[in-house]
């Protein structure tokens, strides 16, 4: 197996793919704690429309470099420029980013090695799984500089009920991992030393189901999650219908009745 590294602009972000579709995004700058300037809201929306068009692509893999994994927007870029209309840019590029990870074919998974805040968090709380080391932090502290986190309400409350959600945004405090997990932000905690091997354990079981299904099923979840319930039911009975029409689904249902192991492409 080998890897391929893609380049990034001015290395804010490392790109690498393996050869089984494995794409790994890292935000790199340290530095700044990996906060979410317009260079980096770029650099991550170039790679997910690369990833897109990439059909051999498979899974991603979000993580990062340093002490956090991201402190959310750059608010000193943020005060530099105090016009309205440089504001709702900035929040409609962050947004299109976030949807561009809900709107891939294939899983993202969140590997959180530090501190995730304000839109940090909210980049977890996008993702489609998450993993994180048991000493990480979340919050969505904006409300402490006087600016409620409008936009990480979005998928936060799409992942914990609403009244814990509500109290993390009303009071800008910070939850642990473990709360995180049990709130349903993260979906394993482990130690520092088992984050890789808690992530490479979600991948491989994702690399051994057959990628259409993975693919319709998500768009299927994020889909009918919006709906009335018997829109919900007809949008998933289309979707169940045209997945058994697949191959794969046929070779599956028919091993299984066979007792024996499917023999289908991935």
């Amino acid at each position: 197996m080998t890897d391929s590294t893609l380049p990034i602009a001015a290395d804010l972000l490392l790109h690498q793919r393996d050869a089984r579709g494995v794409h790994s995004l890292t935000l790199n700058s340290p530095a700044t704690f990996n906060t979410l300037s317009e260079a980096m809201l770029e650099a991550l929306q170039t790679a997910l429309n690369a990833i897109a068009q990439d059909q051999q692509a498979r899974v991603v893999v979000l993580a990062a470099t340093g002490k956090a994994f991201c402190a959310g927007h750059n608010l000193k870029e943020m005060r530099a420029q105090p016009e309205q209309a440089y504001y709702q840019k900035l929040f409609a590029q962050c947004s299109r980013m976030m949807l561009s990870i809900q709107n891939l074919p294939v899983p993202v998974i969140a590997r959180v090695q530090g501190l995730a805040t304000a839109a940090g968090c909210q980049l977890v709380a996008q993702c489609d799984l998450a993993v994180s080391v048991d000493s990480a932090t979340f919050g969505v502290n904006g409300i402490d500089v006087g600016l409620f986190c409008a936009t990480p309400s979005v998928p936060l409350v799409r992942n914990m009920h609403a009244k814990q959600a509500m109290e993390m945004l009303l009071t800008g405090g910070f939850i642990s991992a473990d709360e995180a997990r049990s709130r349903g932000l993260l979906n394993r905690v482990c130690a520092a030393t088992e984050l890789d091997a808690q992530v490479d354990a979600l991948v491989n079981a994702i690399l051994g189901k057959p990628r259409e299904a993975v693919r319709m099923g998500k768009a299927l979840f994020y889909k009918q999650r919006e709906m009335g319930i018997e829109a919900a039911y007809q949008l998933a009975g289309q979707t169940m219908a045209c997945n058994m029409m697949d191959d794969v689904a046929q070779e599956g249902v028919q091993a299984f009745i066979d007792k024996r192991k499917p023999t289908w492409r991935i």
